[in-house]
């Protein structure tokens, strides 16, 4: 097996495993759906930087991947927040709707927005089981996509980004600066 296959096996089995310890047999088929798709969703975001023969796209893959798991799991931590079913204090933020908000922002900033709008979807009927399951409130869920969203949209660069253009204004100074990559 090569390098490339042991780092996606990785991978996915990070998130399997993130996403594992809530999927049972008491699960409903619609929860039971939202923890398979908050699984596919990172999973085939990391899987696009394989098609796009594109390493650069994988190394921005497994940091934003890494600190949004990483924020997350410290957030649940640190806030006691009981779930909206009773089950325990680990409702803050929601995992699952991290991962798959990561996944699509990461498709949507590496690639573009026309090929991120299926997973944008996805997450977003992730973040719907997670309120329907009781699992979570609209807090939790927010939290989840903001810590999704924020990690893959600070830490993933363009694929076809050549050209950046930047202001910065203060009292004293106006400025623009501008970038473009040969």
């Amino acid at each position: 097996m090569s390098h490339k296959n042991h780092l996606a096996i990785l991978v996915i089995s990070t998130g399997l495993i993130t996403i594992s310890p809530v999927c049972s047999a008491n699960n409903s088929n619609l929860e039971l759906a939202g923890d398979i798709v908050a699984v596919a969703i990172p999973a085939l975001a990391y899987g696009s930087t394989y098609y796009k023969d594109d390493k650069e796209g994988r190394q921005q893959f497994y940091k934003s991947f890494a600190t949004n798991l990483a924020a997350t799991q410290v957030l649940k931590l640190t806030v006691d927040k009981e779930r909206p079913n009773g089950s325990d204090d680990n409702s803050f933020p929601s995992r699952h709707v991290s991962v798959a908000f990561q996944g699509a922002s990461f498709i949507h900033k590496r690639y573009g927005l026309n090929s991120s709008i299926p997973a944008y979807v996805g997450a977003g009927f992730v973040a719907y089981t997670r309120l329907k399951a009781d699992e979570h409130d609209a807090t939790d869920v927010l939290a989840g996509a903001a810590l999704g969203i924020a990690s893959s949209m600070f830490l993933t660069k363009s694929y076809n980004d050549i050209l950046h253009i930047a202001t910065n204004l203060s009292p004293d100074y106006y400025g623009l600066t501008v970038n473009y990559q040969f």
